[in-house]
């Protein structure tokens, strides 16, 4: 099977994706109508309630032999994927030239969607459900509705694969440059060891054929996470009971603060890994996943240096925070680090001499005056 070509893709997404979601915050309201609105081709199905009981739906297409399973907003603050699931939707409505791609992934594969899998969180803008539960770490005891709801709709498809998709932190960092993690993988681990069973060697050439892919779109801003094994995390347990589970973590973008080109990343991403599934013959490497860098910490919003701190050199570091205020995702500044910064990359780096400060506190109230 031929490969996709970035620029084709390219050039219908930005015709064709979906433009009237543009925004961070994303609601089951909001989203509804988009698949209220879908072909006959897209199986709707209400599934369950949340715990204030909105509604939880499956979207089911394709009619291939190797079942897939993806959730978004899992995390109900993140919306990044939910956003590029829609651009999914309608590329599989509306190929154009790239009919032979979609016509061949939906001959081969059945998906299987959950687009937000927690509604309360998306309304709060938390990453939490009502209940106070971070369903990403609820797997085993299965408190929350929605991860009951989650795990009954693995059991029934049984897929081959699965897709967790999240939004990461803008302080993610890759290679020497420090440059945003735009886009992380993760093929999650099946035990303290990090044992390299076959389902994480498949998971792995799945990330990594996504990862050479994505290359040509955003080179040196993709990132490997952690592969430490969390016992309750959803990820390493689905991976343990053997459903290959990919990990894509949409980030940050210099100036992106509404992810735009996060979410065209993982839009393709997304369509690379279905098509590199679909496709049975071709088997990369596995060990190429170990070529993405590990994800580092050294990204913030804003650097303020050569200020003095009680007579002393130091850095601000400032990262925002989000804030919901009147149906509007608003990012306020907070001092996050007060150090020597030269190992660290920002959106903005200020030059601060002058600035005198007597203690942290004197730091915080100056930010909190003039940068808000």
């Amino acid at each position: 099977m031929k490969k996709i070509d970035i620029k084709e893709l390219s050039s219908w997404y930005r015709i064709h994706h979906e433009k009237r979601l543009e925004e961070r915050y994303l609601t089951l309201r909001q989203m509804q109508p988009y698949l209220a609105g879908l072909s006959d081709g897209f199986k709707v199905k209400k599934i369950g309630e949340s715990f204030e009981r909105r509604d939880i739906y499956t979207l089911v297409f394709g009619e291939g032999k190797t079942n897939l399973l993806l959730w978004t907003q899992m995390h109900g603050n993140e919306s990044t994927g939910t956003r590029a699931l829609l651009d999914l939707i309608k590329f599989f409505s509306d190929p154009g030239t790239l009919s032979w791609l979609s016509s061949h992934i939906l001959q081969e594969c059945t998906i299987h969607c959950i687009p937000m899998l927690n509604p309360d969180g998306a309304e709060a803008y938390t990453r939490i459900n009502a209940q106070g539960i971070d369903l990403n770490r609820d797997v085993i005891e299965k408190r929350a509705i929605e991860s009951r709801l989650l795990q009954k709709v693995l059991k029934a498809v049984n897929p081959e694969y699965c897709f967790n998709l999240h939004d990461q932190r803008t302080i993610f960092s890759v290679g020497p440059e420090n440059r945003p993690a735009t886009l992380s993988f993760l093929a999650p681990s099946v035990d303290d060891r990090r044992t390299l069973t076959a389902g994480r060697q498949e998971t792995m050439r799945v990330i990594a054929a996504m990862n050479e892919f994505l290359q040509q779109l955003i080179p040196g801003s993709i990132g490997r996470y952690t592969d430490e094994f969390y016992p309750t995390a959803t990820g390493d347990n689905f991976q343990k009971m053997g459903h290959n589970t990919i990990l894509i973590e949409s980030g940050h973008s210099k100036g992106d603060y509404k992810r735009k080109e996060a979410r065209r990343a993982t839009f393709m991403a997304l369509l690379e890994g279905m098509r590199y599934i679909s496709t049975r013959e071709e088997k990369i490497d596995h060990h190429k996943y170990f070529d993405i860098p590990d994800n580092e910490k050294k990204y913030l919003d804003i650097i303020i240096k050569n200020v003095k701190v009680d007579d002393k050199d130091a850095d601000i570091g400032i990262l925002f925070i989000e804030k919901l205020e009147h149906g509007k995702v608003r990012f306020v500044p907070s001092v996050d680090k007060l150090t020597d910064l030269s190992a660290y990359s920002a959106d903005k780096i200020l030059d601060g001499k002058g600035l005198d400060f007597t203690d942290q506190n004197d730091v915080e109230n100056w930010v909190k005056n003039k940068l808000n």
